[in-house]
């Protein structure tokens, strides 16, 4: 059968494992990124690999009359008109319904609390004390140990509750706010709004996605409540902070530091250019208590490389999806297909197949070798629970 057309973007840099992976697969059209794209290419196009900072939107898609899928290794979707995408009969791809997978995902979490302790404890401007040659600790004390510190958590979703996890193996006082989460969970406490929270912390974290909602949701209102003395951290989306309301904070000694792996405005065009023009990244440059990073949450090559897997096998299997009815279901000469029966109903362990076994769900572990297999060809999983698919 002839290979679906896709369009790769030279910009995602995907792992050498994965860039394989799609030419087995795919008849693979590659551009620099979406600023090369010409007319005849999109109009042969079935699957797009859309990278951030690039909008599909309308006027892309229309030039894209074959289009079935777009796709992208992310858990948002800023970058795609997904509403239109799909009023147009195309499937958008991306980690966002994944939340099994994704709970094996735990950089961003991780380099949350990098941030909070190379924060708390002055780590970069120690690291360049000793660099000019000075050795003296004194100059950077923590005001206190984690473990006298509270932290606040904004969003108790995947990465907000692993933060929370980490604050309790500190022995912090942890709690969050999120009007979304109506289950109790041991050791942490809800907060019933926004004011409460930001007040009681030392510490304050952001796991919130970006929606027009929650726009700015940290603006000067929210800035002016925090204890004074806090430190804030966001690893989440810039969009969610008023980022001169931020700058106006530090300045004013509310926040004695902040910590940001987002920016405002990162994924729209000329962001790079103006940046050194910013009024926080010029703060920056002169205060020890502002680190900014370069959006690198998730930037452990093993997160990229299961990340850009488990979004191209999804792609597959949509594709798939779409086309088994019209495909035979006859096996080739020398071909080997599996099937993963993966059923709900267990009496000794409920819901077995998605039991938490080092990370990953234990059914996990058998698609995976099956998709490591050389000898199999086709693979099914079946199953008779929401759950569990």
């Amino acid at each position: 059968m002839e290979k679906p057309n896709l369009l790769y973007y030279s910009i995602l840099k995907y792992q050498p494992r994965n860039a394989k992976l799609l030419h087995e697969h795919f008849n693979v059209y590659e551009q620099p990124d979406p600023t090369h794209d010409t007319e005849e290419i999109l109009a042969n196009v079935e699957v797009v690999l859309a990278p951030l900072g690039y909008r599909f939107d309308k006027n892309k898609i229309d030039k894209a009359p074959k289009l079935k899928i777009i796709g992208s290794n992310t858990t948002g979707h800023p970058h795609i008109d997904v509403a239109y995408a799909r009023s147009k009969g195309i499937k958008v791809v991306t980690l966002k319904d994944h939340p099994t997978f994704l709970k094996t995902i735990t950089p961003t979490a991780e380099l949350t609390w990098g941030l909070i302790i190379a924060l708390t404890r002055h780590i970069i401007p120690a690291v360049q004390f000793v660099r000019d040659g000075n050795w003296d600790r004194r100059p950077f004390g923590g005001r206190k140990m984690l473990s006298r510190m509270r932290l606040g958590i904004v969003g108790l979703g995947r990465l907000g509750f692993m933060v929370a996890r980490f604050g309790l193996s500190f022995g912090m006082d942890v709690s969050y706010y999120d009007p979304f989460v109506t289950l109790g969970y041991p050791g942490l406490v809800k907060v019933e709004n926004l004011c409460a929270l930001v007040e009681k912390n030392d510490i304050v974290t952001v796991h919130v996605p970006h929606e027009p909602e929650t726009e700015k949701l940290f603006d000067a209102t929210i800035f002016s409540r925090f204890k004074r003395g806090a430190y804030f951290i966001n690893t989440s989306r810039g969009e969610l902070v008023d980022h001169v309301a931020l700058l106006q904070s530090l300045e004013d000694g509310i926040l004695a530091g902040a910590a940001l792996d987002v920016f405002e405005d990162e994924f729209k065009p000329g962001f790079q250019s103006g940046l050194c023009k910013h009024p926080l990244w010029l703060y920056a440059k002169s205060h020890d208590n502002l680190i900014l990073t370069p959006h690198i949450g998730g930037s452990t090559l093993d997160a990229w490389a299961e990340t850009e897997e488990y979004a191209i096998r999804t792609i597959i299997n949509s594709l798939s999806d779409d086309t088994l009815s019209d495909r035979s279901l006859s096996m080739k000469k020398g071909e080997a297909w599996a099937l993963i029966p993966a059923r709900g109903g267990s009496k000794s362990i409920p819901l077995k197949n998605i039991i938490d076994l080092n990370g990953r769900p234990l059914v996990d572990y058998v698609i995976r070798a099956g998709f490591a297999s050389k000898s199999i060809s086709r693979l099914f999983c079946s199953t008779d629970h929401r759950q569990i698919a």
